[in-house]
């Protein structure tokens, strides 16, 4: 009785020392998708030009910085732009192909100076192979998307010719969730508006990425073993 006892309570600390691990190992992993946070995707700060002593002026004053002739547009590296989502893509193919194949051979009975080939005593039966084939296979395909809505990046890099780098991301938190909305591309200073946006379908070079992470992430993600029977290994 002793012994199972012992048993009993071995396998039950066992039991307790799993689940702690799978929960504290959970909890890291939580912690570590919220904290991660590309440093690359950061905002970039605009470049602070060097500081130089300047004489006051009875009217203008050069340390004002004040841009006369300047617009409210963004040129410089660090300055935000406003990027109006509108990308709406569809996608279709559709493939048929059939083919067919039919051969037909006849052979008589054959003869030796003019009279048939006889075997058992009756003449030989004529002959015939006949052979055909045929394909038949059919595919399509449709694929589209969607997705509206504004995004404020800022400029990274301004190009040899006027072109500007820009990239930015936005970060939701709602409930049990996260929502992440990222954008890079190249945007030409002709393309930006009076308000300073500009389409996204203007964006040369885009990378964007909209995805989700938390509960309904994962609720929607498929388990390992659900992953194999619906992979191309499946043999069924």
């Amino acid at each position: 009785m002793a012994a199972r006892s012992s048993s009993l309570s071995f396998a039950m600390r066992t039991v307790v020392v799993s689940l702690l691990w799978v929960a504290l190992a959970g909890c890291a992993a939580v912690q570590d998708r919220q904290k991660q946070e590309d440093a690359e995707w950061a905002a970039t700060a605009p470049v602070e030009p060097a500081v130089q002593p300047q004489a006051n002026g009875s009217i203008y004053h050069d340390m004002q910085n004040m841009e006369l002739f300047n617009d409210a547009r963004a040129h410089r590296i660090g300055d935000i732009l406003t990027i109006n989502l509108v990308e709406a893509m569809q996608a279709s193919k559709k493939s048929e192909t059939t083919t067919s194949k039919s051969d037909k051979v006849n052979a008589a009975a054959p003869e030796i100076l003019g009279h048939s080939l006889s075997v058992g005593g009756g003449a030989a039966a004529n002959s015939a192979l006949t052979t055909a084939n045929s394909f038949d296979g059919a595919g399509s395909s449709t694929q589209s998307n969607q997705l509206n809505g504004q995004l404020t990046v800022t400029v990274a890099q301004r190009l040899s010719n006027s072109n500007l780098l820009v990239r930015g991301e936005k970060w939701l938190t709602i409930n049990q969730g996260q929502e992440l909305i990222r954008i890079s591309g190249i945007v030409r200073a002709q393309d930006i508006g009076q308000d300073n946006s500009v389409d996204s379908t203007r964006v040369a070079d885009a990378h964007i990425t909209y995805a989700g992470r938390g509960t309904l992430d994962s609720a929607n993600t498929q388990g390992w073993l659900a992953k194999f029977f619906n992979s191309k290994w499946m043999p069924f």
